[in-house]
């Protein structure tokens, strides 16, 4: 199995004030072996990514030597709806025209992880649970919307891996196993971030353990020790990574672990910079 640190990526969301072009020369200079590519402005919307754009972001990759660790379609700035950047549009958006637009970004996003050779794709869990609803009425709701989704990821044979997220509807590793528990599709995964799970006050290595047949791709960042939900270059939080690295290795994880640190994007290059010498320097085992 590749060494770890070997698996190490770089998500470029911390990126938009630069270009994809930019962006990867940069990550790739650092030390990082893969990139993940945020799926929306300004880097590949989509909507509107021409065929030459594409190879454009196929020459990059090559040019850099670099490989995709994930594309992110869990933002939606190009949708730039005024409660949130990220996770509006919603799978549970009380107008199912509104929630068309999500379903319909995701599929686009499955479609063109394929077109540049990536292997999986990411999505938000479901939104914030509208006040006065139910949670299993918001879960059923999800499980509704994403069903046609599962069958174009089965169609592309690029993996749809959900994203469990503080104050969304799946937040938990039990609430992601109810989830999970409505498919049978070898296409749908999950997106373990360690300092979500951190957050919803989970201990990151037990559900690794817990979610271990589900896991698909890894996101990293720190969190403080308020456990409040702002991303952190490693080693500026609470978290201790020692036995989240040793619970990837006992269950054999061989798949790219993200450092996604989109809260710097002022300065990307010092957070990815300082990410990698902090983790590359990180004894397991």
């Amino acid at each position: 199995m590749t060494p770890w640190f070997e698996r190490l990526a770089f998500s470029t969301n911390a990126f938009l004030k630069y270009s994809f072009a930019e962006a990867v020369k940069i990550v790739s200079s650092l030390g990082y072996k893969g990139v993940e590519i945020m799926a929306d402005v300004p880097h590949a919307w989509p909507a509107y990514l021409l065929p030459e754009q594409k190879e454009r972001i196929r020459q990059e990759l090559q040019n850099n030597k670099l490989q995709i660790s994930n594309i992110n379609a869990f933002m939606m700035h190009a949708v730039s709806d005024p409660r949130q950047l990220y996770w509006y549009p919603s799978w549970i958006e009380p107008d199912r025209h509104y929630r068309q637009v999500r379903i319909t970004h995701t599929m686009r996003a499955l479609t063109m992880a394929k077109e540049l050779g990536a292997k999986c794709i990411t999505t938000e869990p479901g939104g914030p649970v509208p006040e006065g609803e139910s949670w299993r009425k918001c879960l059923q709701l999800f499980v509704e919307m994403i069903k046609p989704v599962v069958e174009h990821a089965e169609k592309e044979e690029i993996l749809l891996l959900v994203e469990p997220e503080p104050g969304l509807l799946i937040e938990t590793a039990n609430q992601f196993e109810e989830f999970i528990e409505h498919f049978d599709s070898p296409w749908l995964g999950l997106n373990f971030d360690i300092g979500h799970s951190y957050c919803v006050s989970d201990d990151p290595a037990t559900a690794i353990l817990q979610l271990r047949k589900y896991i698909r791709h890894v996101h990293l960042e720190d969190i403080a020790a308020n456990r409040v939900h702002h991303h952190l270059i490693p080693g500026e939080g609470a978290i201790d990574f020692l036995p989240v690295f040793q619970a990837l290795e006992q269950i054999r994880y061989s798949g790219w672990i993200t450092v996604e640190l989109y809260p710097y994007s002022e300065d990307p290059i010092h957070a990815a910079h300082q990410a990698y010498e902090r983790l590359s320097q990180m004894k397991i085992g």
